[in-house]
C-alpha cells in the first residue's frame, strides 16, 4: 500500500505546503505594504516571509498579481463605504462622511493609499469593486447637487485627484505629522459645498484620469 502524501490537499485546492506558503507571503506583503509602501523589493519580501523567490513568482509572477491579492478585502471595503454613504439621509453628510473615509482608509495604510490611485485592468473582481463604489459615488454626487449642497461643477474624476492629493499629503506627513491629512481633506471637503463655489479650471477628462492611474501602476509593476 502506497503512504499517503504528507502534501495532502486542504479543501482549498492547493497542497497543505503550498498553501501556508501563500499565508506566510500575502501576511508578510500586508504588513510591509502598510509599514513601507508598495516599493518594498520582491526578494526582500521573500526573505522576510522565509520562502524562496522562486515560490513567491510562482504563486503571483508579478507585483501586480501580490497587489491585488493583499488588498482585494480591502477594495471590498471601498466598494462598501460607498453603499453605505448612499443610505445616509443627508446627501451631503454622505458626501462629505464617505470623502473623508476613504482618505482615513488611505491613512491607515500606506499600500492602500497607492492601490486607490491605480488602476488593474487585468484584475476583473478589483476592478468591479471599484466600478461599483464609483458608480455608487456618482449617484450620490448627483443626489447631494439636487439637494443644493454640492457645488454644481464637481465632476466624479474630482475624487481620484483628491486620493492623488492625500497619498501627496500622507507620503510627505505620515512619520512627522501623521493626523495633516484630516485638515487638507476639511479643506476639500469644504470648498466642495454650493455655498464656497467660485469658478474653477475646467477638470481633467476622465480617460486623462485613467491614464496617470494606470501609469501609477505601471511604474510599481517594473519595482
Amino acid at each position: 500500500m502506497t503512504a499517503p502524501s504528507p502534501a495532502s490537499n486542504d479543501g482549498s485546492g492547493l497542497r497543505v505546503d503550498a498553501e501556508r506558503n501563500r499565508q506566510r507571503i500575502l501576511a508578510t506583503a500586508r504588513e510591509l505594504f502598510t509599514e513601507h509602501g508598495l516599493d518594498v523589493p520582491m526578494e526582500d519580501l521573500a526573505r522576510r516571509a522565509e520562502v524562496g523567490v522562486g515560490t513567491l513568482y510562482r504563486r503571483y509572477p508579478t507585483r501586480t498579481d501580490l497587489i491585488v491579492a493583499v488588498f482585494e478585502d480591502k477594495m471590498r471595503n471601498y466598494a462598501q463605504a460607498a453603499r453605505q454613504a448612499l443610505e445616509d439621509p443627508d446627501p451631503w453628510s454622505g458626501f462629505c462622511g464617505y470623502v473623508e473615509k476613504i482618505c482615513a482608509m488611505q491613512a491607515g495604510d500606506r499600500g492602500f493609499t497607492t492601490v486607490l490611485t491605480m488602476t488593474f485592468p487585468t484584475a476583473k473582481q478589483f476592478e468591479a469593486d471599484r466600478d461599483r463604489a464609483f458608480a455608487d459615488f456618482s449617484t450620490l454626487v448627483d443626489r447631494a447637487k439636487a439637494a443644493g449642497k454640492l457645488r454644481t461643477d464637481f465632476v466624479t474624476e474630482d475624487l481620484p485627484l483628491f486620493l492623488m492629493a492625500n497619498a501627496g499629503v500622507l507620503a510627505a506627513t505620515a512619520d512627522t505629522a501623521p493626523d495633516a491629512w484630516r485638515r487638507v481633506v476639511a479643506y476639500l471637503t469644504q470648498a466642495c459645498a454650493a455655498t464656497a463655489a467660485q469658478p474653477l479650471p475646467s477638470p481633467p477628462k476622465p480617460q486623462q484620469v485613467y491614464k496617470a492611474m494606470l501609469r501609477a501602476t505601471r511604474r510599481q509593476r517594473t519595482k
